[in-house]
């Protein structure tokens, strides 16, 4: 089986901060995002709160989506996310 990656959206408790990132195990990634294993962007601005993904077929296309993704400006984030996920609800517990 191939492996799969993930480009994913986070957010804080308030909806108010976006992070995008890439990974190939979601579930571990954003268990060490809530858990806060790590210094950075995630942890300083309390985002915890997963709120979109998509699969890729390899690290390429994933780094490539997440660039596109950043790039976007918030109003088109925030219409992807509420194409996937319109409460905004964390979808970790789906993972």
């Amino acid at each position: 089986m191939d492996k799969q990656y993930y480009v994913y959206i986070m957010t804080n408790s308030t909806n108010t901060v976006t992070y995008i990132g890439v990974t190939n195990d979601l579930y571990r990634r954003i268990y060490e995002h809530k858990n806060k294993l790590g210094e950075g962007f995630t942890t300083k601005y309390n985002i915890n709160k997963l709120v979109y993904y998509e699969i890729c077929e390899n690290i390429e296309s994933a780094i490539l989506r997440e660039k596109q993704l950043k790039s976007w400006s918030r109003k088109d984030k925030v219409a992807l996310i509420n194409k996937m996920n319109k409460d905004w609800y964390d979808l970790y517990g789906e993972l």
